[in-house]
C-alpha cells in the first residue's frame, strides 16, 4: 500500500519523459523542397552544451524558410541511457525558395535612398545616415533607388 504513491508519480514521471519536444522558428520566405537533416545533432549535459551550427550556406543559396528542431523518443532514449550527458536532437532546415526572402517595411524617415548609377552616391548617403543616426540615436538604413 505504501508504494502505490510511489508507483503513480513513477508512472507520470516516466510518461512525461516519453514526450516529445518540438520547435519551429518561421523566417518569413516561401518555402522551397530543398531540405538538410542533421538526424543526431550531438549536444551534451542535457543540452546544455547544444549541437555545432549546421551549415546551411551552400545548399542554401536564397536563405533558410524554417529551422525545426526535435527530440524525439529515440533521441530521449539514448539521452536517458547516458544519463544526460549525451543528448542528441534532430535539426530539420528548410530552404528558401529563389525571389521569396521577406520583406521589411521600413518608413521612409528611416531610409537614406541613393543613385545606385553614381558612384559618389553611396558615399555621400553613407556620410548622411552616420550623421542622422549619430544625432537621432537610431538607426537609419541605406537603400538604392
Amino acid at each position: 500500500m505504501r508504494n502505490r504513491p510511489l508507483l503513480g508519480v513513477l508512472g507520470v514521471v516516466l510518461l512525461a519523459g516519453t514526450a516529445c519536444y518540438h520547435a519551429t522558428i518561421e523566417t518569413g520566405a516561401t518555402p522551397s523542397a530543398t531540405v538538410v537533416r542533421k538526424g543526431f545533432a550531438s549536444g551534451w549535459i542535457y543540452g546544455l552544451v547544444p549541437p555545432s551550427t549546421v551549415s546551411t550556406a551552400s545548399q542554401c543559396p536564397n536563405g533558410v524558410a524554417r529551422v525545426e528542431t526535435k527530440l524525439s523518443f529515440v533521441n530521449q532514449l539514448v539521452s536517458l541511457i547516458t544519463l544526460g550527458i549525451y543528448t542528441p536532437m534532430e535539426i530539420v532546415v528548410t530552404c528558401a525558395a529563389s525571389g521569396g526572402s521577406a520583406s521589411i517595411d521600413l518608413p521612409e524617415t528611416d531610409v537614406v535612398a541613393f543613385d545606385s548609377e553614381s558612384a559618389t552616391g553611396l558615399e555621400e548617403a553613407l556620410a548622411v545616415a552616420i550623421a542622422r543616426s549619430r544625432e537621432e540615436k537610431r538607426p537609419i538604413y541605406v537603400q538604392p533607388n
